[in-house]
């Protein structure tokens, strides 16, 4: 019997069984996969997920989440291809769609990763195990810290340019669930430049350690542009994973806001 399926762009698609040769082109959506209870029905995976190891280690690749590599996917044979708008290329999953079934997530919110964990748990038909990843993400939200008094932050996700975490995004909403509020106003993932960032005047700076690795040594340029700032390197698995990853991120968020006690 044919059953059908929304994705989170609003694509239909149609299963005629319980789909057994998964590929993940996402990161946090295959250890949500694993944390499914699912891991034996993952076929490929990009390099980059790297959660969990022993799946990492023991998984076929198939590039990565911009670069995928058609014959190796088509090698492997799938009845499902998990991907998401933000984190893939168009043309390359329109491509896909022409040979496997594609199931899309678009993620900017708390709300919507939490969907997203529904919709994937129903249609692979472990909703009981999805329900439990969802409450246990509720719980810890619920005890999540907030900053006494609202701060503005930059978040910085690369260097050279630099380029901040905008508004519209799932890291803009982390930070707003820890009652910081974000610098800029820009959409998505804007350009920005030592000068710029005066004139924003954040009183805290975020130094993710993905997708560029900023380290300490990266502190000085920041610190000549804004020496009252409070500067930090942050962990973006915990900002930017919008699986089953946000359980432990809560635990991560309140130790962070501690440690910076401002």
């Amino acid at each position: 019997m044919q059953k059908f399926f929304t994705d989170q762009i609003g694509q239909v698609i149609q299963l005629a069984q319980t789909p057994q040769r998964i590929i993940s082109l996402v990161p946090s959506q295959t250890e949500l996969l694993c944390d499914l209870g699912l891991a034996d029905k993952i076929v490929g995976i990009t390099r980059f997920c790297v959660h969990p190891k022993s799946k990492y280690l023991s998984s076929q690749r198939i590039g990565g989440t911009k670069n995928l590599d058609f014959d190796k996917i088509a090698a492997l044979q799938p009845d499902l291809i998990l991907g998401n708008k933000e984190e893939n290329e168009r043309i390359q999953i329109e491509k896909l769609k022409e040979h496997f079934t594609v199931w899309m997530s678009d993620i900017f919110t708390l709300k919507d990763a939490l969907e997203m964990i529904v919709r994937v748990s129903d249609m692979l038909e472990v909703q009981a195990k999805g329900n439990e990843i969802i409450d246990e993400i509720k719980t810890e939200f619920s005890q999540l810290l907030k900053f006494e008094q609202p701060k503005s932050v930059a978040y910085f996700i690369w260097k050279k340019p630099y380029m901040l975490a905008g508004k519209n995004t799932f890291i803009d909403d982390m930070l707003q669930q820890m009652g910081l509020i974000n610098c800029t106003d820009e959409l998505r993932y804007p350009l920005v430049t030592l000068d710029q960032l005066k004139a924003l005047n954040p009183d805290v700076i975020f130094l993710s350690s993905e997708p560029y690795p900023f380290k300490v040594r990266d502190f000085d340029d920041f610190k000549k542009a804004l020496p009252n700032a409070v500067i930090s390197i942050v962990d973006g698995e915990m900002f930017s994973w919008y699986g089953s990853r946000l359980i432990h991120s809560t635990t991560y968020f309140n130790s962070l806001i501690k440690e910076l006690n401002i």
